[in-house]
C-alpha cells in the first residue's frame, strides 16, 4: 500500500475554491419551470376552504396543483421496520386535513420563481384550527388530541430483552434511574433541498441535493410507473447532508411528475425557512433509564423506556433513529441482563428522522450519564466504574445483549489511553484545589461505540483502451472527499497514481445499483466494492499481460504502471498496453473484450468503531456560561485510508456535536407551531464558537471489509456531547445538580444552579 495511508488533500476542493461549483440551483436548464408551495401554518387543522382561481389567473403561471390532481398517487413507500406498526399514508398535497405545518394545500408552477412566488400569494385558504399535540410522552398521555385517526397517537412499540433484568435489579445494591430529555434538531446543510427534473424522449431526467440518488430513482420509477432504466438521478454538488437528504421526499416525487405531465422541465429550491420547517428534524426523544450496580460496581442490568417523536407520518427511513436508540444503549459495556422499550409517537410536529448519529448519539448519551450517576451513587471514580464494565478484547467477536455483534477493538485500551493523553490523574487534582478555591470545576468522560457498514454497495472499476481508469460507486458524496478516498483506494490495487482514476458518483447513469452515503458506511462498503472489482481487473489484466510477455499468469507480478515477470523486472508491459488488447484485441482464447468489473459487497454484519472522551470545564457562578478548558479524544476506525480527511470527519461531527450541546433546538409551542423558524431563532455554531479537540487514534483494523476500515464520520455526535455534559454536571454537583439536558445555555445552567 502507497497510497492508503496517506494524508492527501481533496482533489475536489480547487473547483469549489474557485466558485466553480455545480450545485443544484447553479444548473441551467432550458425553459426551465418555477415551483413554489403553498404550505399550511398550522400544525393541525382542517381546509375548509381553497381558492385558487386567482393563482391559475396570474401572470406567467403554467399550473396550479391542488390535493385532488395527485389523490390517485400511491403513497412513497415506507420501511416497515416492526411489526404492527401503522403506517399512515404521507399526503402530497393536503386537501381536507393538515397535520403539521408546512404541509402543501397547493402548488403553483410558473415562468420565473417571482411570478410563482407572486401567485402563491394569491391562494385563499380557510382553515378551522383543531387541537395539536407536539411533545411524544403528551401525545401518548390519557385524553390526547388524535393525530392519525388512533386514539393513541401510537405508532409501535418496539422490545429488546436478554437474560434475567428481573433478578438483576432485585439483586442490585443500588439503582440508579435518570431521565433524559434530547431536544429536536434541525440538519441546517447550507444547501437546503432542491429538485429539478426534466421529461425528454419518453424518460426522465432528476437532479437532486440528495445522499441516495438510487433510492430516489428507484423509488420515483415505482410511483410514476416507469421502468428504473428511464429514470436517471444525478446528485450534483450537494451543499451537506447529515442525514436529513436520506429522501425520498415528497418534492422529490412531486417535481418529476410535474415536469412529466407538463412537458417541460421544472425546479424547486427550498428557502431556508422552508428547510428549517419541511426537512425532517432529528433527536426528540424522551427517556428513562435506570441501571442496578452491584456493590463493587459491576453493571447488572439495564431497563430503558423511550418514547420517540414521529410528526404526522413515518419517513422512509425514519425507524433507523428509534432502532438504533435500544440496540446501542448498552454501548461498551458487558450487560447481559436487558430490558429497553421504545415507542413512537405520532405528533402534530414537521417529521423527525435520522440526523447525524441518528440514535447512537442519544443511547451513548444514555448509558454514558447512567454510569457516571452509578459512580457518583457508589463513590467510585467514574474511569474506575467504566473500567470494571468495559468489554475485554478477548472477547470479541462480542454478541451484545441487544443482538448486535461487536467485530473489534480494545475499550480498556482506549480508556486507559485517553486518560494518559490528558493526564486524568493531574484533571482530578486540580480540580480540588480549585474547588477549594470556590471554583466550580469539572471533568467528563464517555466511552463510546459507532455502528456503521450496515447492508451494501456496489462498485465498478473499467481501464479504459488508452490506459485511463474510471472508477464508479453507488456511494454518493455530499463533502466527504470520496473522489479522494476512493482514488487512493483503487490506485494502490491496480499500482497507479490517483491522478489517472476518474471517480463517478451520484449519478445513476454511472452505476446501475446502489444505497447512497449515511450512517458511515461509504469507506467500509463503498471502498471495499471496488478493492473487490480492482482486484478482478487485475486478475484478469494478469493473464492478458502474461499472454503479451509470453509468461504463464501465475508468473506475472503487479507492478507500479503495469505489470513484470517474477524475477525478470524488465519484462514489462503497461497498463494502456494491456487495455489495448482488452479492448481493441485480438484477444487470447476464452477471453471476453473488455477490462472491467463490478462488485457488490454486502457483509452479514456490520462493523463497530470506539472511542474514548475526557472533557475539563469551568462554570461560571455569576452568568451559568460554562467554559471547556480542555478536550481530549481518542477514536478507533480501523484502517484510515487518508488521514487528513479522517481529522476533518471528526472536525464536523465534532461542531454540530457543540451546537447540540451548547445552543441547537428545535422549539415549539404546545400544540407543534415551530417558534425557532429562522436562523434568528434557530442557534448553530459559528467557527469562532467551535472548540479544538485533542485528537487520537487507536487502530484495530475489522475483519469484515477487504480495508479494515470502520466509519467515523458520526463519532464526534456520539462520544463528545455525553462526556461535556457529564463534565458540567460534574462541575455542579456540590450545588445538589445531578443531571442538564442539552442545550447547556447559560439561562439553563444557571437557573439548574439555583435549584429551578
Amino acid at each position: 500500500m502507497t497510497h492508503v495511508g496517506r494524508a492527501m488533500r481533496r482533489r475536489e476542493d480547487p473547483p469549489l475554491l474557485r466558485g466553480q461549483g455545480r450545485f443544484l440551483d447553479d444548473l441551467r436548464i432550458d425553459g426551465v419551470a418555477h415551483v413554489v408551495f403553498v404550505r399550511s401554518p398550522h400544525a393541525h387543522a382542517r381546509v375548509a376552504a381553497l381558492d385558487v382561481d386567482a393563482a391559475r389567473k396570474a401572470p406567467g403561471v403554467v399550473a396550479v396543483v391542488v390535493g385532488a390532481d395527485v389523490d390517485a398517487f400511491p403513497p412513497i413507500g415506507m420501511i416497515r421496520a416492526i411489526e404492527g406498526m401503522v403506517v399512515p399514508e404521507m399526503l402530497y398535497v393536503a386537501d381536507d386535513v393538515v397535520r403539521c405545518q408546512g404541509t402543501p394545500v397547493a402548488v403553483v408552477v410558473a415562468d420565473s420563481a417571482v411570478l410563482a412566488h407572486d401567485a402563491a400569494g394569491l391562494v385563499r385558504v380557510e382553515w378551522t384550527p383543531l387541537p395539536g399535540v407536539a411533545e411524544p410522552d403528551a401525545a401518548l398521555a390519557a385524553g390526547a388530541p388524535p393525530v392519525v385517526g388512533r386514539d393513541d397517537n401510537r405508532c409501535f412499540a418496539y422490545t429488546v430483552s436478554a437474560g434475567d433484568p428481573e433478578r438483576a435489579f432485585a439483586a442490585a445494591h443500588r439503582v440508579v434511574t435518570l431521565d433524559v430529555r434530547q431536544t429536536r434538531l434541525a440538519g441546517v446543510p447550507l444547501e437546503p433541498r432542491a429538485v429539478a427534473a426534466r421529461w425528454e424522449d419518453g424518460a426522465l431526467t432528476i437532479w437532486s441535493s440528495t445522499q441516495v440518488p438510487h433510492r430516489i430513482r428507484d423509488e420515483v420509477a415505482r410511483l410514476l410507473g416507469l421502468a428504473p432504466e428511464r429514470v436517471r438521478v444525478i446528485a450534483p454538488d450537494v451543499g451537506g447532508g447529515f442525514g436529513v437528504k436520506g429522501g425520498p421526499y415528497r418534492e422529490e416525487v412531486l417535481i418529476p411528475w410535474l415536469a412529466r405531465r407538463l412537458g417541460r422541465p421544472v425546479k424547486w429550491i427550498s428557502t431556508r425557512v422552508e428547510d428549517l420547517l419541511t426537512t425532517h428534524h432529528g433527536r426528540g426523544a424522551a427517556a428513562r433509564g435506570e441501571l442496578a450496580v452491584a456493590a463493587d460496581g459491576a453493571i447488572l442490568g439495564l431497563r430503558a423506556r423511550i418514547v420517540c417523536p414521529l410528526g404526522p407520518s413515518v419517513g422512509y427511513t425514519a425507524m433507523g433513529t428509534p432502532r438504533n436508540h435500544v440496540r446501542c444503549l448498552p454501548g461498551p459495556y458487558a450487560i447481559a441482563d436487558v430490558d429497553i422499550e421504545a415507542i413512537g409517537a405520532f405528533t402534530t410536529t414537521p417529521p423527525v428522522g435520522p440526523y447525524r448519529g441518528a440514535g447512537r448519539p442519544e443511547a451513548a448519551f444514555l448509558i454514558e450519564r447512567l454510569v457516571d450517576e452509578a459512580a457518583r451513587a457508589l463513590a467510585l471514580d467514574p474511569a474506575e466504574m467504566r473500567r470494571r464494565n468495559l468489554v475485554p478484547p478477548e472477547r470479541f467477536p462480542f454478541a451484545t445483549a441487544t443482538g448486535q455483534s461487536y467485530d473489534s477493538g480494545d475499550y480498556p485500551e482506549l480508556l486507559a489511553r485517553v486518560l494518559a493523553a490528558a493526564d486524568y490523574a493531574a484533571l482530578r487534582r486540580a480540580q480540588a484545589e480549585r474547588r477549594a478555591r470556590g471554583e466550580l470545576v469539572g471533568v467528563g468522560l464517555s466511552v463510546y461505540v459507532e455502528p456503521s457498514a450496515l447492508g451494501w454497495e456496489s462498485g465498478l472499476v473499467r481501464v479504459q483502451a488508452d490506459g485511463r481508469v474510471t472508477a464508479a460507486t453507488g456511494s454518493s458524496a455530499h463533502g466527504q472527499g470520496h473522489e479522494t478516498v476512493f482514488a487512493q483506494i483503487v490506485a494502490d490495487r491496480l499500482g497507479v497514481e490517483p491522478e489517472v482514476i476518474e471517480v463517478r458518483h451520484g449519478d445513476t447513469a454511472a452505476i446501475g445499483r446502489g444505497v447512497g452515503t449515511f450512517g458511515s458506511r461509504s469507506t467500509a462498503l463503498g471502498g471495499g466494492a471496488l478493492v473487490h472489482a480492482a482486484e478482478a481487473v487485475v486478475a484478469k489484466a494478469r493473464r492478458l499481460a502474461g499472454h503479451l510477455l509470453e509468461a504463464h499468469a501465475e508468473d506475472v507480478r503487479l507492478a507500479t504502471g503495469g505489470f513484470a515477470v517474477a524475477g525478470v523486472p524488465d519484462r514489462f508491459v503497461r497498463w494502456a498496453d494491456v487495455a489495448r488488447l482488452a479492448w481493441r484485441g485480438p484477444l487470447p482464447a476464452g477471453e471476453e473484450p473488455g477490462l472491467e468489473a463490478s462488485h457488490v459487497l454486502a457483509p452479514e454484519h456490520e462493523v463497530w468503531s470506539g472511542g474514548a472522551v475526557v472533557a475539563a470545564v469551568r462554570v461560571e457562578r455569576e452568568t451559568g456560561e460554562f467554559v471547556l478548558e480542555r478536550l481530549v479524544w481518542i477514536d478507533d476506525a480501523g484502517t484510515i485510508v487518508n488521514p487528513l480527511l479522517a481529522d476533518g470527519q471528526l472536525d464536523g461531527s465534532l461542531a454540530q456535536a457543540w451546537g447540540q450541546i451548547a445552543m441547537e433546538a428545535v422549539r415549539f409551542d404546545a400544540e407543534g407551531h415551530l417558534l425557532s423558524g429562522t436562523l434568528m431563532d434557530y442557534a448553530v455554531p459559528r467557527a469562532a464558537d467551535v472548540p479544538r479537540a485533542e485528537v487520537h487514534h487507536a487502530h484495530s483494523p475489522t475483519p469484515r471489509n477487504p480495508l479494515g476500515a470502520k466509519g467515523l464520520g458520526e463519532a464526534g455526535n456520539i462520544g463528545v456531547p455525553p462526556a461535556v455534559v457529564n463534565a458540567v454536571v460534574d462541575a455542579l454537583a456540590p450545588l445538589g445538580v445531578h443531571h442538564l439536558d442539552m442545550p447547556l445555555t447559560p439561562e439553563s445552567v444557571w437557573q439548574a444552579m439555583r435549584g429551578r
